[in-house]
């Protein structure tokens, strides 16, 4: 965390017992170990809630791109269906449908008619 070596611990031991004295020395090192336990946690803490916002808000993000997506396919989707009237388009199909049914019916009549015909000139001769 501090990028020290054991020559700068080294000295600023050696300058604690000086400063503190031996006698309470033990207890300062245990207050300053948890002090620094405190702080590396309170660090991690934060970096964990930085990394979690940054993600929370690119879900965000991304969510909103989905939703104007999905606005805008809707939209195309309504414009599609107000162009195409299928009202209209059944009825054409519908009439199309019966004019070929008539045309079939017609040629299959006039078919039959005229097979009915050489089939009478044969028997008659």
């Amino acid at each position: 965390m501090f990028d020290m070596g054991f020559a700068e611990m080294m000295i600023i031991g050696i300058v604690a017992l000086l400063v503190i004295g031996p006698e309470r020395l033990p207890s300062v090192a245990r207050k300053a170990g948890a002090y620094v336990a405190k702080v590396k946690r309170f660090i991690t803490n934060v970096k964990s809630d930085v990394e979690r916002e940054f993600r929370t808000d690119e879900l965000q993000q991304m969510l909103k791109q989905q939703q104007e997506e999905l606005s805008s396919l809707k939209d195309i989707v309504n414009e599609t269906k107000k162009d195409v009237d299928l009202g209209s388009i059944e009825k054409s199909l519908r009439d199309s449908g019966e004019e070929v049914m008539s045309d079939y019916n017609s040629m299959s009549d006039s078919d039959t008619s005229k097979n009915d015909e050489p089939q009478a000139e044969k028997i008659s001769s």
